[in-house]
């Protein structure tokens, strides 16, 4: 195996770490939150709603946005970590 597959082999390892990473936070904000911990969340009042109804109406897709952002963040710095970056 040459260096250059090593690295590829590397840069797509991270790769789906993150993914994985931002997948995870998201089902567990959407599915744990808005749906298994709702009842429990539903105590917390935010906005003249229960904190779990808020979760399943809003606080899904706005947690699924910055994880969108922070996963391109997290991109362009591995892309420039493996020098596979666009200039």
């Amino acid at each position: 195996m040459s260096t250059q597959d090593l690295s590829g082999e590397a840069y797509w390892k991270a790769n789906i770490r993150l993914v994985t990473i931002c997948l995870v936070i998201w089902a567990v904000c959407s599915y744990g939150f808005g749906i298994i911990l709702r009842p429990v969340l539903d105590a917390i009042p935010v906005g003249g709603v229960g904190l779990g109804f808020w979760f399943a109406q809003q606080g899904s897709m706005i947690v699924f946005l910055v994880l969108v952002f922070y996963y391109a963040s997290q991109m362009n710095k591995l892309d420039r970590q493996f020098d596979v970056h666009e200039d």
